[in-house]
């Protein structure tokens, strides 16, 4: 019997996405993007967007729903992206965090990198780089995922 790789078994569930900026534009944009026919071609499965403003709402989402990628403003009201990476650090199936900034600078990349962040991507999105890079860091995160029993988990409306 084959086994089905596992980019294709996702086709059949929802996968989470959470912004967390407090710019509503950025979450709008993110939206578009989302919506967009190559972004379910590209990562074949069926993403649901999550928006949060502040980093206690977003860890509420991150403790509700099984969330693999987290896309993160650098600089969040009273917060910034490394209290989020701090946070999640401890997680059980730990989102991947995105830092996110207008000024993506080499000195803020390798310090995103340095500390855990999966990437960083540059402001305003540009469409295929947003879809190449969350979709390689879902892979990531599933095959991680895949090598430790995980817990199961559902979104709580």
């Amino acid at each position: 019997m084959k086994k089905q790789p596992a980019t294709e078994k996702s086709v059949k569930s929802s996968v989470n996405l959470l912004s967390v900026s407090p710019a509503a534009e950025d979450h709008v944009s993110l939206e578009r993007i989302v919506a967009e026919p190559e972004w379910a071609n590209y990562s074949g499965a069926k993403w649901t967007l999550h928006w949060s403003a502040t980093l206690g709402s977003a860890l509420t989402v991150l403790r509700q729903c099984p969330v693999p990628i987290v896309i993160c403003e650098r600089d969040l009201s009273g917060s910034s992206w490394k209290d989020l990476l701090r946070e999640t650090a401890a997680m059980p199936d730990a989102p991947y965090v995105i830092v996110t900034s207008r000024l993506a600078d080499h000195q803020l990349w390798g310090e995103a990198l340095n500390l855990g962040a999966y990437d960083v991507l540059a402001k305003p999105f540009d469409v295929h780089e947003v879809i190449r890079i969350v979709s390689l860091a879902w892979i990531h995160w599933h095959e991680r995922r895949a090598k430790v029993p995980a817990r199961t988990m559902t979104c709580v409306a």
